[in-house]
């Protein structure tokens, strides 16, 4: 396609231009009544976040997205381009982008007015139209709004009033697009103040000289809830010029959840051996965050990240791999022992109340995958007061058995030690049905840990190996230690 190279033949080729906020409006309208997927690859937000989206952007609303930490609030701004014309005209040689047909800035008006019709612009992406900005406590109003350039000034012998000798900062180079401002509280409140006139006056000052520039900005940001960062706060006429203010959320239900982390994570590896990852493991990894996200050790202020979830299972994806190039073995299942080889995924993606800190990340994380063991039994198994099902099995370690394992273990040697166990083998893979495939291994060990939460076998860890042996006879045993 060939595009007008002046603005004669912008103007004959019958182009309109409108503001960048007018252009979000009608292409969200045109997508709605085509029936698109307005955020590909947003899990959970269809009936709760998205529309408000939507709604801000038909009502040509500046916004801010608030929620805590790995939420897909970033992931969401960098989306909006798509509400953005493919292409559009500006200005050639302005220092930001200028319309042709309503130049902001002074070199703009100048080349239109001297140039008339031969005026040379070019076409910008819509990808070009987006600029992001992390708020941290070092940025300038220079960085921002700009500053003025002191060699320019002396070169071109003009005075600092003039606006030629502005150096623009990144929210006027983001003329005629998106400009997004991550963690907004995070910025001084004395830069802050520096960005109310670009939302409502459309003036800005720069060392005290006022300069008239109509910016046509969609302004959005993101923040954490202020209780959460202690950092700083969002100044109120700053809050009262945001008009929408949208709040965000982790996912609803497990499936949204393993949905998200299925979507994100690395589970496609470059090897020849196949990872299987049955459904209730998957559920059993993003129990884990569930159970983080109302854990008394963990501050719910800080919130659980979602990347938790997908550091987790990329883990355990890895220590399966790991596991199998050791024994030389084509295909790999997941074991509950995988989630404690796992636990770095873990300690370093939660933040500690005082309680946790002095029981220490490693037992708080373990006790999370305890917590998440726990939910994931009683949904496949039989409840534990149902002693005659598990009859069996209580009475043969009450009888002096025990069962060690190992995330180092063969499948062979893995499959073979928790076969000992009587009755465990058959209950798997009645609870389990078709999701135990050939792994019945993971079956027998999730029962035999499901036991342990419920306090109904004793577990002891001595290295990387895990002993199951009677509740009983190691209370009393741990008696006579002490004594």
């Amino acid at each position: 396609m060939e595009f007008p190279a002046t603005l004669g033949e912008l103007k004959a080729s019958g182009y309109k231009s409108r503001g960048v906020k007018e252009e979000m409006r009608e292409n969200i309208i045109r997508m709605i009544r085509e029936g698109k997927d307005l955020f590909p690859g947003i899990i959970g937000y269809e009936k709760s976040v998205i529309p408000d989206l939507v709604n801000a952007v038909l009502s040509k609303h500046d916004f801010i997205l608030l929620g805590l930490r790995g939420q897909a609030k970033s992931r969401i701004l960098r989306e909006l381009v798509r509400f953005l014309d493919e292409d559009i005209p500006v200005i050639e040689g302005t220092e930001i982008p200028d319309d042709p047909f309503a130049p902001a800035t002074k070199a703009g008006k100048q080349l239109v007015n001297e140039k008339g019709d031969a005026c040379p612009i070019r076409w910008m992406r819509r990808e070009e139209r987006y600029n992001e900005k992390l708020a941290t406590p070092d940025i300038t109003i220079a960085d921002l709004i700009g500053d003025i350039d002191p060699i320019k000034a002396a070169r071109e012998k003009l005075d600092f009033s003039d606006e030629e000798v502005i150096h623009f900062g990144i929210v006027p180079r983001t003329n005629r697009g998106i400009f997004a401002l991550n963690e907004l509280p995070d910025l001084p409140a004395r830069i802050q103040v520096g960005l109310l006139n670009v939302m409502e006056e459309k003036d800005i000052q720069i060392r005290g000289f006022p300069l008239r520039l109509p910016l046509d900005i969609c302004m959005v940001y993101t923040a954490n809830p202020e209780d959460y960062t202690n950092r700083g706060s969002i100044i109120t006429p700053l809050k009262d010029r945001i008009d929408s203010q949208i709040i965000t959320h982790y996912p609803k239900t497990i499936e949204e959840g393993m949905k998200i982390t299925e979507q994100e994570a690395w589970t496609e590896r470059d090897t020849d051996i196949e990872l299987k990852m049955p459904k209730f493991f998957r559920e059993l990894i993003e129990e884990v965050a569930v159970s983080a996200r109302s854990s008394e050790f963990v501050d719910q202020k800080s919130g659980v990240s979602a990347r938790m979830s997908i550091s987790l299972l990329e883990n355990v994806l890895s220590n399966m791999e790991r596991r199998a190039l050791i024994h030389g073995e084509n295909t790999s299942y997941p074991r509950i022992s995988d989630l404690h080889a796992a636990l770095t995924a873990i300690t370093g993606k939660v933040e500690l109340v005082y309680e946790g800190e002095k029981e220490g990340p490693g037992l708080v994380a373990k006790k999370l995958i305890g917590d998440a063991v726990k939910q994931v039994f009683r949904k496949h198994f039989p409840e534990t007061d149902q002693e005659s099902v598990y009859k069996k099995i209580l009475e043969w370690f009450a009888m002096g058995n025990n069962v060690t394992i190992s995330p180092e273990l063969s499948s062979r040697d893995y499959s073979s030690r928790l076969k000992e166990v009587p009755q465990l083998k058959r209950l798997a893979g009645i609870y389990l049905e078709e999701e135990l495939a050939e792994s019945d291994g993971l079956g027998m060990e999730l029962l035999l840990e499901g036991l342990h939460q419920h306090s109904m076998v004793s577990k002891r860890e001595l290295g990387d190996e895990i002993s199951y042996r009677d509740m009983l006879k190691t209370m009393f045993g741990n008696i006579g230690v002490d004594e």
